[in-house]
Order: structure tokens, then C-alpha cells, then sequence
């Protein structure tokens, strides 16, 4: 399970940062079955395979808080015994889950207000926050249409199309990356997630940046969305990845280089408001 969970993060078959670093706390199970002669054993294991994980997506900061949380807490446990560090592990894999989950809906509840009935919307990516948000004003009885880019070169703005297709009570339309600066003016809000916050930029998909900026030249308001563990403060140095060639150009590039970043930085002063569990920044 662990090596499997490392692999999928690696090639960035899961979408969702969140759901990576639910992915990957969940995937430590496998050690509660393991047998261990000492708890010397057991924490190596531990360490080795977090690390593991954690090193699997260098970009991913909930990733790496999530590990880092689970690594001290087991360890300032201080069990005696194999089974006491195992049943530890347990719990705190348990808390770490429930504490994502909530606060991405608490997040979801409290960004939802913010869309007001008849609004047009536009985001960018897949977010799971945002799906969660989106989910929120439709159950609440708002009506409102949404304009979902591309994001290519991955395309993960059709996976966000595909989940409120032939919802009731918004209309969808996929649009070209390339197209923002001509929907803007149409948009009443931009909604997009976030990969992590640090100090004054937000880490998020590729092309969220010139869509905020665009927006922000436009007096389009701008939210941002997630889980408030996605701030990260000292301890974590943000590494972007970049994708295959291949995903951009499906034939060799001959005589040119082929740029495919996963993240780009976007300044908070750009935005209107960041939302979490605890609440609306405003900017």
C-alpha cells in the first residue's frame, strides 16, 4: 500500500493536495500490521517510510506538514512496547484524516457564502475544496453558472466540468486556457484552491496566477480556498515539479525547449479573500 500510494503521488495521479496527504497518512497502516522485534525498529520503519512519501511530491505542503505531524507525535508518544507505538500511530493517522476532512468542509461552508445566488463563477484546476464549496451553494438552493478552464497541459479543469455536468441548478461551460481575459468580464468570481500559503504567495496550479492577475485588473474578485494547514510556516521549502515534454507536445521537440511547470506563485495582495475552517481573510 505504501509503495503503491508513493508511486500515485509521484506521477501526480491524485489531483488534490489534500487528498494526497490523506492518501499518504492512511497508507502508514500498513506498519500497525507489521511485526517489529523492537520499538528502535518500528520508528525506523516509520521514518523511512514517510520519508518515503513525503519525498515522493517535494511541491506538496500538506504532504510534508502531515508527515512531519504524525513522525513527532508517535515519537513524543514515547510508547514502551511495539503494540503501544502501533496503536499510537493508529490514532494519529485517524485525527490527521478526520482534522482534513473537516476543516476542508468547514472551509466549503464558509466559502459558499461568499456566492451569492444568480453569480457567475470562474475557477481553474481541480479543487476538491472547491467541489466541496460548489456543493455547499447548490444545497443551499443557489443557482449560478460556472466557466471551468482546460488547465492543461493535464486537463484537470474536465474532470471539474464532468462532476456538476447535468447538475441542477448550474450551468457549466469548459473554456480554453487561453480564453480567461475574454469570460472575466462576464464573471461576478474567481474560486480556485490552493497547493499551500507561504508568507505573502499562494503555491496553486499553473495558470492561476496570470487568471488572478487578469482578474485583478478586471475588479474581479478573487477567493482562494482551502484547509488552514496549508499555511506553512518554517520547516518546509517549496520545490515546483515539472512535468513531461510529452504532455505538452506529443512529437519530439527539435530544436526547442518545452517548459512545463506543475505551480505557479500568486501575491495575496491580489486577491479579495483567502477562506479556511477559521475563518475569511481579506486582503
Amino acid at each position: 500500500m505504501i509503495d503503491d500510494t508513493v508511486e500515485q503521488i509521484r506521477e501526480e495521479q491524485i489531483q488534490s493536495t489534500s487528498i494526497a496527504a490523506v492518501k499518504a497518512a492512511e497508507a502508514l497502516r500498513e506498519l500497525v500490521t507489521r511485526e517489529y522485534h523492537t520499538v528502535e525498529d518500528f520508528m525506523r520503519s516509520l521514518v523511512r517510510n514517510s520519508r518515503a512519501l513525503r519525498q515522493a511530491n517535494q511541491s506538496h505542503a500538506m504532504l510534508y506538514t502531515t508527515q512531519q505531524r504524525i513522525i513527532a507525535e508517535v515519537n513524543e508518544f514515547d510508547p514502551e512496547t511495539v503494540d503501544a507505538a502501533q496503536e499510537r500511530l493508529e490514532a494519529v493517522v485517524r485525527e490527521i484524516v478526520i482534522g482534513i476532512k473537516s476543516s476542508k468542509e468547514q472551509a466549503a461552508e464558509t466559502a459558499a457564502t461568499l456566492i451569492e445566488d444568480g453569480d457567475v463563477l470562474l475557477t481553474h484546476g481541480y479543487s476538491s475544496t472547491v467541489v466541496a464549496t460548489l456543493n455547499c451553494a447548490l444545497e443551499s438552493g443557489k443557482q449560478f453558472e460556472l466557466y471551468v478552464t482546460e488547465s492543461r497541459p493535464q486537463y484537470l479543469g474536465r474532470k471539474m466540468a464532468r462532476r456538476f455536468a447535468n447538475r441542477d441548478g448550474i450551468d457549466v461551460t469548459l473554456i480554453v486556457d487561453g480564453a480567461v481575459g475574454y469570460y472575466l468580464s462576464e464573471a461576478d468570481r474567481v474560486v480556485v484552491g490552493m497547493n499551500c500559503v507561504i508568507g505573502e504567495t499562494v503555491y496553486n496550479h499553473v495558470g492561476t496566477y496570470p487568471l488572478v492577475a487578469t482578474a485583478a485588473s478586471e475588479g474581479v474578485p478573487v477567493t482562494v480556498v482551502g484547509p488552514a494547514s496549508k499555511f506553512i510556516g518554517s520547516g518546509f521549502e517549496f520545490s515546483n515539479e515539472f512535468g513531461l515534454a510529452s504532455e505538452v507536445l506529443l512529437e519530439p521537440a527539435e530544436g526547442f525547449d518545452i517548459g512545463n511547470p506543475a505551480y505557479d506563485s500568486t501575491p495575496t495582495r491580489l486577491l479579495e479573500t483567502v477562506v479556511t475552517e477559521d475563518g475569511v481573510m481579506r486582503f
